[in-house]
């Protein structure tokens, strides 16, 4: 009998072969289809990126304009779906919301035809369509207002950020956007890729595997970060407060969000490209105060843990930007899956050309052959 290698959480174990991305974290490399992510920020748009990823190729430009009308098209959501959403309960979370949503597709759009690539295209333009209306639809509805019907003159990003507030939004800060959505589509096998991949595995619909998807994002140690960081730059309160919240931090041996990466051992390069776009929007639209403080603890940080390979992760600047575009915090990781849909449709795609269901194997620790006792002995 061979004995296994027991990997908490997986560690360096390959779950697939994949020509999606990759990511070299000694370089601080991503790229998609083989295309660095610095040159995709630069002259990509986001549903340009998410054709890349899923389709394999860049489109050509009667492809991209066929793909971005058939978006448009399906921006709107069935009345039935937006009746279920105001009986959700204002107080719950943004992302158990858009989990139920995207769940509840399904119900509407139930033909399962794996094998048709006319279904699939249909379900990648219905889900990278549908989900930004939804969270925006939520986050109006929650304070007791009607949602905002998408503008079919407006592109991708302007159309999200319109919903949300009613007002077109600033050229650069769609723009800008728009680039957050491409840094934030694909990463090669996280935690809520990888449930993606293994839901998919048992030919269920692409909702439910978007659905499985958002619910694994949503933790605190995934998609969840970005909105805790925030709450710890408040927390610190000030730039003098810095180091001495960090010793006290280091002392307690608690975790220090928005820094560190299972793959990464330098610094993220989507934090990089973040933190330029941070900059971009505090010169145009004034600055935060927060800033100042994430830049001294990034300094104290490397410091203290560089030696260790810690440095600021995707989620250290991307809280910053969102929140001076007026996208509130719990909003944060609900904008993280608009954009991960992509990815997350890319691997199912890849998932059902050779697809075997996932089955692990785990190392039984307990014991063999224990008694039933009766429970009138117990």
């Amino acid at each position: 009998m061979t004995v296994c290698e027991y990997k908490p959480g997986l560690e360096g174990i390959p779950a697939a072969e994949s020509s999606i991305s990759y990511v070299d974290g000694q370089q601080g490399i991503l790229e998609y289809r083989g295309i660095r992510i610095e040159e995709l920020a630069e002259t990509s748009t986001f549903l340009e990126t998410s054709y890349l990823l899923i389709w394999g190729t860049l489109p050509t430009t009667d492809e991209l304009t066929k793909f971005e009308d058939e978006i448009r098209f399906h921006r709107r959501i069935k009345y039935r779906i937006r009746d279920m959403m105001k009986c959700f309960p204002e107080t719950g979370h943004p992302m158990d919301a858009l989990q139920a949503s995207a769940a509840a597709l399904g119900l509407f759009y139930s033909r399962r035809a794996l094998d048709n690539p006319a279904y699939i295209r249909e379900a990648v333009v219905r889900l990278l369509a549908k989900i930004p209306t939804m969270v925006a639809a939520f986050e109006l509805m929650r304070k007791g207002n009607d949602p905002v019907r998408p503008r079919d003159d407006l592109g991708y990003a302007a159309n999200f950020l319109y919903m949300l507030t009613e007002r077109e939004p600033d050229p650069l800060a769609a723009r800008i956007f728009d680039i957050c959505l491409t840094l934030h589509a694909e990463h090669t096998m996280n935690a809520s890729t990888f449930s993606a991949r293994v839901t998919a595995s048992t030919l269920t619909d692409p909702y439910a595997v978007v659905a499985s998807a958002v619910g694994t994002l949503a933790g605190p140690l995934h998609g969840g970060a970005n909105e805790e960081v925030i709450t710890m730059l408040e927390e610190i309160g000030s730039v003098e407060n810095v180091r001495p919240w960090l010793e006290n931090c280091l002392e307690r041996k608690s975790k220090i969000m928005g820094f560190g990466h299972r793959v990464y051992k330098v610094k993220d390069p989507r934090a990089t490209i973040l933190q330029n776009l941070a900059e971009q929007l505090f010169e145009k639209f004034g600055h935060d105060k927060y800033y100042d403080i994430a830049l001294e603890l990034e300094r104290a940080v490397e410091e203290k843990l560089a030696h260790k390979g810690i440095y600021p992760n995707v989620d250290y600047y991307s809280g910053l930007v969102y929140r001076k575009m007026g996208i509130p915090t719990d909003l944060f990781t609900p904008v993280f899956a608009i954009a991960r849909v992509a990815g997350w449709l890319a691997h199912w795609k890849e998932q059902l050309g050779e697809n075997r269901i996932f089955r692990p194997t785990q190392i039984y620790t307990g014991s063999h052959n224990a008694p039933c006792i009766p429970i009138e002995e117990r």
